[in-house]
C-alpha cells in the first residue's frame, strides 16, 4: 500500500454541539515486579510505598481538576497501574469517596479495579466490594506455569486458578485477562488457556498479543517469539473457541457475554472524554471549541510533590485537527461493528467529509464498508488493522503488519 498524506479540510477547526460521556481513570504505579514486556507508568515497590501520602495527592490532583468537568456525570471509574490491588481497602475506599464527593457520579457507575493474582487475599477483595468496587480485571496472562514464568509474572499457575476462583466467587462482574503468543506457544497452548478461563464463566476475557513494546527488558533482550503466521493462527483459533462458547468479540482483544461488555473500555473506543489523575495518567476533555490531551507527572516522587502544590499536569495540549480524525478512527474502528457516521460529527466536532478520501481509499482497498448506519472494518480491516489506520494518519503512513494498533489497555 503506497504511504499517503491525509488532512482535513484547510480551515476547519472542532464545533461540538454536545460533550461526550465522561469517565474517570486513577492511576496506581506501584507493582510487586516490573513485568519485562510492560511499557506502561509502573514501578517496582521497593520497601515501603508511600500509600497515604498518594491518595492525598491523587485526591489533590482531582479537586484541582473538577472546575475543567464541573457538572459532567461520570459513568465509570477505573483504578488502575501497576497493581492497584496492592493498596488497602481503606485507601480504595477514600479514593471512591472523594471521587463521589466531589463529582456528580452515576448511581449505577461500572466501577473497576485492577488486580494481580500475586496480591489475592479473599477477605481483602470482600473488603474491596464493600468499598463500591463491582467489577474486576485480573491479569491472569496464562494458566501454564512454564509461560508465566517466560515473561516474568510474579505468581505461577496455581495462584492463577486461585485469583479466577476468588474473584468470580467474590465479585461476579470479572474479566480474565490474557496473553498469546508467549514464548515457546503453540496453538494448543493458547486454547488451554482460553478453555482455562471460560470454564470459570467469566462474563468478560480479554485476550492480547504479546508485542515488544520500545523502552521494555524484552525489546533490549528479545524472547523467541513465535512467527506472525503463528500468532495469526493462534488468534483465528482463539476467536473461534470463544465465538463457539458464547462470547462476542466485540473489540480486537475483548470478548464478552451478552451486556457485559467493558463501559469504561467502551467510552475510550468511542471517543469519549475520560479524566485521568495519578502519576503519569492521561486525560482527553472536550470543550465547544477544542480537545485537550493531559499528561500528569510520571514519576511517583515528582507528581506527589506537584499535585500536593496543585500543579499535577507536566503536559497538556490541545488537538490539530487532523490528530482528532485520526485519534477517534484509531479508537472506532477497534469495534467489530465499527460506529455510526453521525457519531464522528458528534465526538470530534468535524464533518465527516474531513476523511472522506482515506475512508475512500479504505474501501477500495477491501478494508472497510459503510452505510447509512454504520462506517466498520471487513474481517479483512481488522486482521490488517494497522494498514487500515494507517490510511488516516496525518503524515505519510508508516509500514504496517497483521499486528494489532496501540491502545489503552485497560478493561
Amino acid at each position: 500500500m503506497q504511504p499517503v498524506t491525509f488532512a482535513p479540510h484547510a480551515g476547519q477547526s472542532p464545533h461540538l454541539t454536545a460533550l461526550p460521556p465522561l469517565s474517570l481513570y486513577i492511576h496506581i504505579p506501584w507493582c510487586l515486579k516490573k513485568c519485562p514486556y510492560c511499557d506502561f507508568n509502573s514501578h517496582e515497590a521497593r520497601g515501603e510505598v508511600p500509600e497515604s501520602r498518594y491518595v492525598e495527592a491523587v485526591i489533590a490532583d482531582l479537586e484541582a481538576s473538577v472546575p475543567k468537568v464541573w457538572g459532567r456525570r461520570v459513568h465509570s471509574i477505573f483504578l488502575g497501574g501497576g497493581t492497584p490491588s496492592l493498596f488497602s481497602p481503606r485507601s480504595i475506599d477514600r479514593l471512591l469517596t472523594a471521587a463521589r464527593t466531589l463529582l456528580p457520579v452515576e448511581a449505577d457507575a461500572e466501577i473497576t479495579l485492577e488486580a494481580n493474582p500475586g496480591t489475592f487475599e479473599q477477605v481483602k477483595f470482600r473488603e474491596f466490594r464493600g468499598a463500591g468496587v463491582n467489577r474486576l480485571s485480573v491479569g491472569i496472562q496464562s494458566f501454564d506455569g512454564a509461560r508465566l514464568k517466560a515473561i516474568g509474572r510474579v505468581h505461577d499457575a496455581l495462584e492463577a486458578w486461585r485469583a479466577a476462583e476468588i474473584a468470580m466467587a467474590t465479585f461476579g462482574n470479572v474479566n480474565l485477562d490474557l496473553m498469546y503468543a508467549l514464548p515457546g506457544q503453540n496453538v494448543d497452548g493458547a486454547l488451554t488457556d482460553i478453555r482455562a478461563a471460560v470454564a470459570f464463566a467469566p462474563p468478560h476475557i480479554s485476550a492480547y498479543h504479546l508485542t515488544v513494546e520500545p523502552n521494555t527488558l524484552f525489546h533490549r533482550y528479545p524472547p523467541p517469539l513465535p512467527d506472525d503466521d503463528a500468532a495469526a493462527a493462534m488468534q483465528e483459533a482463539l476467536e473461534e473457541e470463544l465465538g463457539a462458547a458464547g462470547y462476542e468479540n466485540y473489540e480486537t482483544s475483548a470478548f464478552a457475554r451478552p451486556g457485559s461488555r467493558s463501559r469504561h473500555n467502551l467510552n475510550y473506543w468511542r471517543f469519549g472524554d475520560y479524566l485521568g489523575v495519578g502519576a503519569g495518567a492521561h486525560s482527553k476533555l472536550s470543550f465547544p471549541d477544542r480537545i485537550v490531551r493531559e499528561m500528569r507527572h510520571r514519576q511517583p516522587a515528582a507528581y506527589q510533590q506537584h499535585a500536593h502544590g496543585g500543579d499535577a499536569i507536566q503536559e497538556a495540549h490541545e488537538l490539530e485537527p487532523a490528530d482528532i480524525a485520526f485519534e477517534f478512527m484509531m479508537n472506532a474502528l477497534r469495534l467489530t461493528e465499527g460506529f455510526a457516521p453521525a457519531m464522528f460529527a458528534e465526538r470530534t466536532g468535524l464533518a465527516l467529509a474531513a476523511v472522506e478520501g482515506p475512508l475512500e481509499r479504505a474501501q477500495a482497498a477491501g478494508l472497510l464498508e459503510r452505510n447509512a448506519f454504520a462506517i466498520r472494518p471487513t474481517p479483512r480491516g481488522r486482521r490488517f488493522l494497522n494498514d487500515l489506520l494507517g490510511l488516516f494518519l496525518p503524515v505519510p503512513a508508516r509500514s504496517s503488519s497483521r499486528s494489532e494498533a496501540k491502545s489503552p489497555r485497560k478493561v
